[in-house]
């Protein structure tokens, strides 16, 4: 299944965004350990999210599929070990069974927990019998998936001497830490940074509140990449705020440097284009990586050179978007460099480009995102597996066409 897309001349539109994944996944596990006390209300409606809620929801003693959900495998694995009683098999896809967890489970064993692996030493299936954790201290390396001490904080409430958890060498993605604290915090627990190294998580119980999920930042991206490639544009979008727990709302701030400027209302955020232009790019995307491919096609786009930096935790996404990234836009015409599988830069190295260029999205939401603005400058471009956009944002194609993208099957 592929999409041919054509691009409209301008773009007016209000869309709604899907809401936050990251927030909901997030709130899930949490209001889950709270004993389901309190409202969640807009709750998104993605992939991610609805294995979630279908795996908090179900019977215990069961296997568990959570697909390409990277957020579930490693919420649910921390969750399921302090859920005694429980004997669960968690499992995905073919591309899941590929990604590594063997850091989350050794801290998880280091504490307490009962996990086994079933099949490949490292990687999942899991098999976890819940049971309580009595211990406490924790070090990992601060370059490790956010997502690993996301999952360990959450349930640091519910161990009986709390959690410390100390982060050696450099942190990346310190915004998504964040992100988890403050959320932990709205829902009553005492947690938060004691050095710039250490969180220290008390032993106090969550409590129920009633809480409403933002809209998304990181969908938000690839309609400010719409609103820097199309040739009129003015754009708002709803429920976003100004003071975000999302660390992808940074990208405004990068996207203000390549010529989208982003305008605060009572509803959420207009986009205007304006003349800004830089010369070239260079960022350290360590805080923002979700952000990458979306900034990486529309710098080249544009013919701005770049070198984008931070970029190691790409290996172990849906795909390895580094090398995604090297081989799709070179059908585009375009030669990306890459250093220590941490870095990608352009400096304006081009290559013949295909004339009808067809994007593999390598079952990644985010590739198929992040080149549909491409219609702007390939009228031929098609977008092989769109759907795989339903994992963070099922109603991106919806969207594009309300603002008058041209969307044709093309089998």
């Amino acid at each position: 299944m592929r999409y041919k897309l054509s691009a409209p001349s301008q773009v007016r539109a209000t869309i709604e965004l899907p809401a936050s994944k990251s927030i909901s996944n997030r709130v899930l596990i949490i209001h889950a350990l709270a004993q389901n006390k309190g409202q969640l209300t807009n709750l998104s409606d993605c992939d991610d999210t609805r294995v979630m809620i279908a795996a908090l929801n179900g019977e215990p003693h069961q296997e568990i599929d959570i697909l390409a959900a990277g957020t579930a495998m490693r919420f649910l694995t921390a969750y399921l070990s302090v859920t005694p009683g429980n004997s669960t098999i968690l499992t995905g896809t073919t591309r899941m069974q590929q990604r590594p967890i063997r850091l989350l489970v050794d801290a998880l064993r280091q504490l307490g927990a009962n996990i086994e692996y079933t099949a490949n030493e490292g990687y999942p299936p899991l098999r976890i019998n819940g049971t309580e954790l009595r211990g406490s201290h924790i070090s990992l390396q601060g370059n490790v998936s956010s997502q690993y001490i996301s999952a360990l904080l959450m349930i640091g409430p519910m161990l009986k001497k709390g959690l410390e958890l100390n982060l050696n060498g450099e942190i990346i993605s310190r915004p998504y830490i964040d992100l988890t604290l403050q959320l932990m915090q709205e829902f009553g627990a005492s947690a938060g940074w004691t050095t710039e190294s250490t969180i220290h998580v008390a032993p106090t119980p969550y409590c129920g509140v009633d809480f409403t999920v933002e809209s998304d930042w990181s969908a938000a991206s690839y309609w400010y990449q719409i609103a820097a490639l199309a040739p009129e544009a003015n754009i708002t979008l709803n429920g976003l705020f100004h003071k975000s727990h999302q660390g992808d709302s940074r990208g405004a701030e990068v996207f203000a440097r390549l010529g989208v400027a982003t305008e605060f209302t009572l509803e959420g955020i207009r986009l205007k284009k304006t003349e800004t232009r830089p010369e070239r790019l260079d960022e350290d995307f360590v805080d923002i990586p979700d952000l990458a491919q979306t900034l990486v096609v529309t710098c080249v786009l544009l013919d701005i050179p770049f070198r984008f930096t931070g970029l190691q935790s790409l290996k172990i996404k849906e795909t390895d978007r580094i090398n995604a990234l090297k081989i799709e836009l070179g059908k585009l015409g375009y030669v990306l460099r890459d250093e220590n599988d941490s870095i990608l830069s352009w400096e304006g190295e081009r290559c013949e480009p295909q004339t009808s260029p067809i994007i593999d999205t390598y079952e990644d939401h985010r590739m198929a995102m992040a080149f549909a603005p491409a219609a702007f400058r390939y009228a031929e471009i098609c977008i092989a597996e769109p759907h795989v956009v339903s994992k963070s944002y099922p109603d991106f194609w919806k969207d594009l066409k309300k603002v008058g993208f041209g969307i044709l099957p093309d089998d």
